[in-house]
């Protein structure tokens, strides 16, 4: 029976090694080749510390936004002209908390950082470099891509241009670059920039948050305008007193969105802590990534060690079986 041994065969040496695993021998076997253990660690090592050296540092800004808007003040506005704007035929939205969420989303939005990018003139930074030199403060451009003597974007060898599309910046940006988390507990929003360059990352948070509170500002200045002219068309239109100062009150509450949203810089997203420039960076975590090749390297040679042993056994154990 496989498994088994006669008093015969053990008194006999005649044991098959392959029939159970001993422990002793494997420390045995991994002890004999220490050596090449060691030198398989050096090499994941070596490597490990290559691959930290050329990546380049990244750095990352936050900022802590909270919702600006008083909703208090839009649900009691929504209130007392909701049944007089339904009359009119408008809606009046109570979009207190509905804004910050669209805000939100119009600062993920693919329409949104295509704008960004390319009013804040970011596609060179984005595509166009390798690096950021501390010491000049400018980026090291990649000269394969891009000119930065001529300013042109190179071509291919199929004479492809290597200029990204909006698709290509607003992918890059998000993918490497931007994170937008909200606190549950507390609804508060935090804006995080990665990038090689620590200024940058504190430049384009600070913009960010900028564009977005005047994407919205314009966005509710242009409804609340139009809004405006089609009440003064219908107050012209009409004779009744009643549905005349019904149109007043709309009017005036449409002027005061008018007002309000110009006279407040933090339209929708309010600057709790600000973007400073990050002196610290996230990433490459060098010593985690160092010791994880070193253990990628000893576990890596004693598999090889055993392998070898266990292969060498079983070429034994065939020879004795035949």
């Amino acid at each position: 029976m496989g498994g088994s041994y006669t008093e015969s065969n053990v008194e006999k040496g005649e044991v098959h090694r392959g029939d159970e695993i001993n422990i002793k021998e494997i420390f045995s076997v991994l002890s004999a080749g220490k050596w090449f253990i060691l030198i398989t660690t050096l090499i994941f090592s070596v490597t490990g510390i290559a691959y930290v050296l050329v990546k380049p540092n990244i750095y990352e800004a936050n900022v802590l936004l909270a919702p600006a808007n008083d909703e208090s003040v839009v649900n009691g506005i929504g209130d007392q002209l909701g049944g007089l704007a339904s009359l009119a035929g408008l809606n009046v939205r109570n979009n207190g908390a509905n804004q910050t969420l669209i805000a939100i989303e119009v600062l993920k939005s693919r329409a949104f950082l295509s704008d960004f990018i390319r009013r804040r003139q970011l596609e060179v930074p984005l595509l166009g470099t390798t690096a950021w030199d501390e010491e000049s403060r400018a980026w090291v451009y990649d000269r394969d891509v891009y000119n930065p003597v001529s300013g042109d974007w190179l071509a291919d060898e199929q004479g492809r241009s290597y200029k990204p599309t909006a698709w290509d910046l607003v992918k890059a940006f998000k993918e490497d670059h931007l994170t937008v988390s909200e606190k549950k507990e507390s609804s508060m929003i935090v804006l995080s920039v990665r990038s090689v360059s620590p200024t940058a990352a504190q430049r384009w948070a600070q913009w960010l948050v900028a564009d977005i509170n005047e994407r919205m500002r314009q966005k509710d200045v242009s409804e609340a305008s139009a809004r405006i002219e089609y009440l003064e068309e219908k107050l012209s239109e009409t004779n009744v007193a009643g549905m005349q100062r019904v149109f007043y009150q709309l009017i005036e509450n449409e002027t005061r969105t008018v007002m309000l949203a110009n006279a407040k810089q933090e339209y929708v997203f309010m600057t709790v802590d600000p973007a400073v420039v990050p002196q610290e960076r996230i990433e490459p975590k060098r010593g985690l990534i160092i010791a994880l090749a070193a253990i990628l390297g000893v576990v890596s040679g004693a598999l090889i060690i055993l392998l070898r042993f266990f292969l060498s056994e079983a070429r034994q154990n065939e020879k004795m079986s035949g």
